[in-house]
């Protein structure tokens, strides 16, 4: 999981797991790792909103309760801070979600193309 957070390829530790920014490599670019097959789907983006509400909402309150900005304030402060938090920890949190599939064997989900399935 480690490695899949600092965006690594969670076999070698050295190649890319992200092609782009948020799309999965096929293969890794150093270990050749096949990783076309990891699919996190919505797993990262409930963990990211679960992370950055924790720390967005508390923060809310002590600045409401403590000064009582007007509420343009808290939309010029908090909108940009919390679309900040939140692209700049998706990435890592699939990356996470990336290796915890990996280190658990799960590669794929049994997800086959009618041609390659055995007829019986």
């Amino acid at each position: 999981m480690w490695r899949g957070a600092c965006r690594k390829c969670p076999a070698c530790g050295t190649g890319s797991v992200f092609r782009k920014f948020m799309k999965i490599a096929e293969t890794c670019d150093k270990c050749g790792e096949e990783l076309h097959h990891q699919r996190a789907d919505d797993a990262p983006p409930y963990f990211t909103i679960f992370i950055v509400g924790h720390m967005i909402i508390p923060l809310v309150f002590i600045v409401e309760r403590t000064w009582h900005p007007p509420y343009a304030l808290h939309a010029a402060l908090w909108l940009p801070l919390t679309l900040g938090l939140t692209l700049s920890l998706m990435p890592v949190v699939k990356g996470a979600v990336v290796g915890l599939q990996w280190a658990l064997g799960m590669h794929g989900f049994g997800f086959e193309h009618a041609s390659e399935k055995e007829r019986p």
